[in-house]
């Protein structure tokens, strides 16, 4: 089973939003609890492309898009990882690695030095996948009844992936 990436389109909105809403309902968040702020995703063109970012999906065939993650830039020097996502059936596949692979290398295009993202304590698959590829813990919050875990990771010269393997 092959994952195809590809920038992000317009046409995307909904297929986005619904695997949004999966991924967070399988970890128990709702949207409009409070945990997850998600007026990114109607503006993501804005959000993401036009200021220095990435947005990607990946699609399988016969599936449609079943992994998404964007690159959100935070300041001259740092972007913020997120909206990592693959479909639950589809995860355990390498999925996310890829699409980290593919962001830390947009990242490293645009400028980049740090990475940052955030996830929560109840996402142990985000938190495992992180940690193998190099991010450290700087903080965590409650919000919403769930621990939000704050991370980040200095850019390297070779994706992730490739220095663990």
């Amino acid at each position: 089973m092959t994952l195809a990436l590809r920038r992000y389109r317009w046409s995307d909105r909904e297929a986005v939003w619904d695997l949004h809403r999966t991924c967070l309902a399988q970890v128990g968040i709702t949207l409009g609890d409070g945990v997850y702020y998600d007026d990114d995703i109607p503006r993501i063109n804005e959000v993401y492309l036009a200021d220095r970012g990435e947005f990607l999906v990946g699609e399988v065939e016969g599936a449609g898009i079943v992994a998404m993650g964007g690159l959100r830039r935070v300041d001259d020097a740092c972007a913020e990882l997120c909206r990592l996502r693959v479909r639950p059936d589809f995860q355990r596949r390498g999925f996310g690695t890829l699409i980290i692979d593919a962001l830390e290398e947009s990242a490293r295009r645009l400028g980049y030095s740090t990475l940052r993202g955030d996830t929560t304590l109840a996402q142990g698959a985000a938190l495992e996948l992180y940690r193998k590829y190099g991010w450290r813990e700087v903080r965590r919050e409650q919000r919403g009844g769930l621990v939000v875990v704050y991370g980040e990771k200095p850019l390297t010269s070779q994706p992730s992936s490739q220095l663990t393997r």
